[in-house]
This record gives structure tokens, C-alpha cells and sequence, in this order.
């Protein structure tokens, strides 16, 4: 029997394809393959559905076999240098990690590849612009304070709104 469910709402942002929020994810100098992309969706009734397909993951010669990698959104939306100004995870409730709003799930990457989304229904478009995404070179174990013992931020994205491409 055929109903009509949260995901068939969300898929439709998909196919719809008009994200209201992206970033464009650079690796740092020592990772120089990674990039990608994450674009954010205004999901019916609240929230926002976020996806990340990300290429050039270094994968530590693990080609066959997933490689995990943390994903957060970090507070600050500057990914200069080796992203070290983009601040701790995104933590308006100041609760300790991994209940931090910027806890995502990790990216998993099968030959260098990932491809991710996921529902949010804490955030909206208001929370995430002007933050930064940041992919980093450890698995998020989700216990060690503050950051999961993520490692250091091999990929960083400052989230801009799409309105402002299309008023440039």
C-alpha cells in the first residue's frame, strides 16, 4: 500500500533542486583533492534537509573498504588558511559534544567518494548561513570533549544563502 510519508517530502526538495543555502567545500594545502559541495533545503513544516557530495577524500589507502569522516558545522564562516578561524562546532544550547547542533552524521567515503543526506529538524536556513561545514580527517567518536577527537579540518565550506548568487 502506497502512503505518503516524511521522505517522499523531502525527496521532492531533490527533484525541485533549488537549495536556499550551499557552500563549496576546498581541501586545505595538505589535502588539495578534496572538494565538494553542500546544499541546504528548507524542509516542509520545519527544519532543513542537508546534503554533501564531497570528492577526493584521501582515504589513507583503505580503497576498498568505507573510510568515515567527521562532518560538522562549525561557528564561524571562514575557511582561510588551514580553517583554523572557523571556531568550535555550532553550539547555541552549550551541551557537550555530541549533542552540540553542529554534530552531524560522519561523511562515509568508498574510494574517495562520499554522498550524504539527512534531516535536521533543530536547524533552519537562519541557523547555518554565514557557519562553516568542515570535514575532518578522523571518524567523530562521539565522546571525546569538545570535537569527537575528529582531528584536524582537512575540508571547510562557507554556507551562503543562494539569494545572495542570484542578487550578485
Amino acid at each position: 500500500m502506497f502512503q505518503v510519508t516524511p521522505r517522499l517530502k523531502l525527496m521532492r526538495l531533490f527533484f525541485d533542486n533549488r537549495p536556499r543555502a550551499f557552500a563549496n567545500i576546498q581541501g586545505n594545502a595538505d589535502y588539495p583533492d578534496v572538494s565538494g559541495f553542500a546544499f541546504f533545503y528548507e524542509a516542509p513544516g520545519g527544519g532543513i534537509l542537508i546534503e554533501a557530495e564531497v570528492f577526493g577524500l584521501p582515504d589513507l589507502g583503505r580503497m576498498d573498504t568505507p573510510v568515515f569522516y567527521a562532518f560538522h558545522l562549525h561557528e564561524n564562516g571562514d575557511c582561510s588558511g588551514r580553517f583554523e578561524k572557523t571556531g568550535g562546532h555550532y553550539n547555541p544550547g552549550n551541551v557537550m559534544h555530541p549533542y552540540h547542533a553542529g554534530d552531524f552524521p560522519p561523511l562515509m567515503s568508498n574510494n574517495r567518494y562520499a554522498w550524504l543526506a539527512f534531516y535536521d529538524a533543530a536547524l533552519s536556513l537562519h541557523d547555518v548561513i554565514g557557519k562553516s561545514i568542515v570535514i575532518h580527517e578522523n571518524a567523530d567518536d562521539f565522546k571525546t570533549q569538545p570535537s569527537g577527537g575528529a582531528g584536524e579540518k582537512i575540508g571547510c565550506g562557507v554556507i551562503r544563502s543562494t539569494e545572495d548568487i542570484r542578487n550578485a
